[in-house]
């Protein structure tokens, strides 16, 4: 058996943990808004057609803000088709997805639905195929109260007060050769500055998200975020990050990937940093890191595209990943590398939130469960408060595709006198004794300790035997002075609620 040690010095505090963090996806793509939060005639919908059975569990996954209605979907997508009377709505083509889209779900009903989950709605914008004066519009109709055509057509279909959305994405991945409009980093940047002034103009207060690289192994990644704060660096307020991971064949690999993401992490920051100090700014930017998953994309890429359009479908089912306890296991060590990074990545959104790559799947007419995913992130999002403080860790160290790392990984927060601790052991074979030297944290005491992992680390929660893995407690936790001991199993995601 291994050991690792482990010191936290509660004095010390990375920043603060903002409630974004915790933010998810829905995207019009596949069964995630359609068989997914919606689907009227089913035993729980309500009035409206949305699944209570689904809102009861993102409300207890602890989501915190939805970005929509995309991703790629957003690159073609004309807002005004998904206002107004449901059974005048057009259907469209959606480009990206090769579906048909009824719009039966637009920004009206899902604001709504956003209000249901007590969850911030944060909006895209379609930079692909439109541009500045749609974007204006739709902030007009969303946000501004009745007195002008565009707040009045929103009283008119139903909506007496403003949405109030904050938070905007200016576009999706227009780094991305797949998206419908995709540009250059100049004529991207140029245009989202245009934007964005406009938007100011409108509203001064709007926090905005400019388009980063939709991938680290992006050709222009660097050069692309570059360019892009270049042109806008005054007029917004966030960059984007998109990372996806999967196991190729290398779980010791895989369960590593947040190394990945700390570098990601660490290399927009820099650069972001560079043009600060170029335009000798005292502004800063940070991080918005709204697409991160577990996902094979190459699987996706290598399913059967439906190439003709008459053919296309409305609401397939798409990148509906089963996740397995190592999956479950990286995305608990993400939400520990967004938590090691919280005085620069302000907001986050796990992508997606229903059947799409999701910590929550449907049955259309049946039953709604979750999936391993969801374990980790409804604990994080539930514990970790206050500030984030860092752990030096001790442990050995292992080579893989993301270079030398330590079995052990770790942060902690910490909110008044009680906070947590959240460690993921990496060992695909041993266990990890562990000791956690909390000197300076007095009267503490131990509350609760949670770990996700099984014997068989590919076992997965799906139709049929949906409550195969669930989090465990783990006994092995104990409390002596300001020394804490537990034993992380092989293959293991954990957090210790520590109450003062």
């Amino acid at each position: 058996m291994s050991t690792a040690h482990l010191t936290i010095s509660p004095g010390r505090s990375i920043g603060p943990i903002h409630r974004r963090l915790f933010g998810s996806f829905v995207e019009h793509l596949g069964r995630c808004v359609y068989d997914g939060i919606y689907e009227p005639g089913h035993a729980s919908a309500d009035e409206r057609g949305f699944r209570t059975d689904v809102l009861e569990l993102v409300k207890e996954l602890g989501a915190t803000a939805i970005r929509y209605p995309g991703g790629n979907f957003v690159s073609g997508y004309r807002w005004e088709d998904g206002v107004g009377p449901v059974g005048q709505r057009p259907t469209r083509l959606d480009l990206a997805w090769h579906s048909k889209e009824t719009n039966r779900i637009g920004l009206d009903e899902f604001a709504r639905w956003c209000r249901e989950a007590d969850v911030e709605l944060m909006l895209a914008v379609n930079l692909g195929t439109r541009g500045v004066q749609e974007a204006v519009d739709l902030l007009e109709y969303a946000n501004l109260r009745p007195g002008t055509t565009l707040a009045d057509a929103r009283v008119a279909n139903g909506t007496e007060e403003p949405h109030g959305v904050r938070m905007w994405c200016l576009g999706n991945e227009m780094d991305g050769p797949w998206q419908v409009g995709h540009r250059s980093a100049d004529d991207y940047g140029k245009l989202a500055a245009q934007t964005a002034r406009a938007m100011r103009m409108v509203d001064p207060n709007l926090e905005l998200v400019a388009c980063g690289s939709s991938s680290r192994v992006m050709p222009t990644f660097g050069a692309w975020e570059r360019q892009v704060l270049e042109h806008c660096y005054d007029d917004v307020d966030f960059i984007s990050c998109h990372a996806y991971y999967a196991e190729k064949s290398d779980l010791a690999s895989f369960l590593a990937s947040p190394a990945d993401m700390d570098r990601f992490i660490e290399s927009v920051v820099a650069t972001a940093d560079h043009v600060k100090a170029m335009k000798g700014s005292d502004k800063c930017i940070n991080i918005s890191f709204d697409e991160w998953n577990v996902w094979d994309i190459d699987r996706y890429h290598s399913d059967d595209v439906i190439t003709d359009p008459q053919t296309w479908p409305v609401a397939p089912r798409l990148l509906e990943d089963s996740y397995t306890v190592a999956d479950a296991v990286v995305v608990g060590g993400l939400l520990i590398s967004l938590l090691k990074h919280a005085d620069r990545v302000t907001a986050a959104s796990l992508a997606q939130l229903v059947n799409v790559i999701a910590p929550i799947m449907t049955e259309p007419g049946g039953i709604a469960w979750k999936q391993t995913t969801f374990f980790p992130f409804a604990t994080t999002a539930r514990l970790a408060r206050g500030v984030a403080i860092p752990v030096a860790v001790e442990a050995e160290t292992y080579d893989c595709a993301h270079g030398e790392v330590n079995l052990v990984d770790a942060v902690a927060t910490r909110d008044g006198g009680s906070g947590a601790v959240f460690l993921v052991n990496r060992s695909t074979e041993n266990a990890v004794d562990v000791t956690v030297d909390l000197a300076g944290w007095a009267d503490v005491k131990l509350a609760d300790t949670t770990s996700v992992w099984d014997e068989d680390p590919h076992a997965r929660n799906v139709l049929g035997d949906s409550e195969r893995v669930a989090p465990r407690a783990n006994e092995t936790a104990s409390l002596a002075g300001e020394t804490l001991r537990i034993t992380l199993p092989p293959v293991s995601w954990t957090a210790v609620q520590l109450v003062g």
